[in-house]
């Protein structure tokens, strides 16, 4: 497994992307967060296209970011060429969305397809895309929203490098990239920071709901929690030692925080947690296998 050191800025400014058109299918929240990103870093918007049904959607696109947006695949004309294409939807209507694209894919079979559609293998893209070969798979989070995301990737053993390198230049507009070497690591990395920001946000309701019982008003406690977890977490990314060893380091015998940890270790949090991102690894896999099931039966 490899981790990026890349600044949001500095792929897409760099060669990767120069001059290469993007389209996307899906203007949600995910797509928005990476054209934001793109343009940000220097992207001509001129060269961004999206696909999205919503007419509500395609506006905001356009008035943020100044991209063309098309309500679907037929409107956007024959004479334009993408780089590359992401599919940026949820699972449940990729077969869809890549069926209403047909006529496009057919027009770019040399163009890499990064998916950020959680559990859907490459395999089963494939069949969703009527046999396009060159897919890469990639989980953004929501942090991406304001360039501090993390992306996992993965590119099978043949694609070529330039799809992998396209594919990392995009989601590293957003923020870091970690790529895996095998498929199935996806849903792990799905469940650890796909899904990871809702632990987050957990813990700091928590702690929010702590300080309010305690006596601290609302906007004191809502302060209090979340740069606390905010400096723990860049201390943390700053620092070379382990997150255990930079607890240690603040728990000291019989004080405050050890009376804490030890309610933590009594009511089995940390496996609660290890729990909860195994349920969202398992989930993952079974919205793969809920979309092979239907694409079966739509054959």
């Amino acid at each position: 497994m490899t981790a990026s050191a890349d600044s949001p800025a500095s792929s897409a400014s760099g060669n990767t992307l120069a001059g290469r058109h993007i389209l996307f299918i899906g203007g949600g929240n995910m797509a928005t967060a990476m054209i934001s990103g793109l343009v940000e870093s220097g992207m001509p918007a001129t060269q961004i296209t999206v696909v999205e049904p919503v007419a509500a959607a395609r506006q905001s696109l356009a008035d943020k970011n100044g991209v063309a947006a098309f309500p679907d695949a037929a409107s956007i004309g024959e004479d334009r060429q993408f780089g590359a294409i992401v599919l940026a939807v949820k699972p449940q209507q990729a077969a869809a969305a890549l069926n209403a694209c047909q006529g496009l894919l057919r027009r770019h079979p040399d163009t890499v397809l990064i998916s950020i559609a959680a559990g859907l293998g490459v395999e089963l893209l494939a069949r969703m895309s009527s046999g396009h070969r060159r897919i890469v798979r990639a989980m953004p989070n929501t942090p991406s929203l304001i360039g501090a995301g993390i992306s996992g990737l993965f590119a099978p053993d043949d694609a070529p490098p330039g799809d992998r390198a396209i594919a990392h230049a995009i989601l590293a507009s957003t923020g870091q990239v970690v790529s895996v070497d095998r498929e199935d690591l996806i849903d792990t990395v799905t469940a650890v920071s796909g899904s990871g920001p809702a632990y987050a946000f957990y813990l700091m309701e928590a702690m929010i709901e702590a300080g309010i019982s305690g006596g601290l008003d609302a906007a004191a406690a809502r302060e209090l929690a979340l740069q606390t977890v905010k400096g723990a977490a860049l201390l943390a990314l700053a620092s070379d030692e382990p997150p255990e060893v930079l607890r240690a380091r603040v728990t000291s015998p019989a004080g405050t925080t050890a009376a804490a940890v030890a309610v933590l270790e009594q009511r089995q949090v940390k496996a609660g947690i290890c729990e909860a991102v195994r349920a969202a690894a398992a989930r993952s896999k079974e919205l793969s296998d809920e979309a092979k099931a239907a694409q079966a039966s739509a054959s």
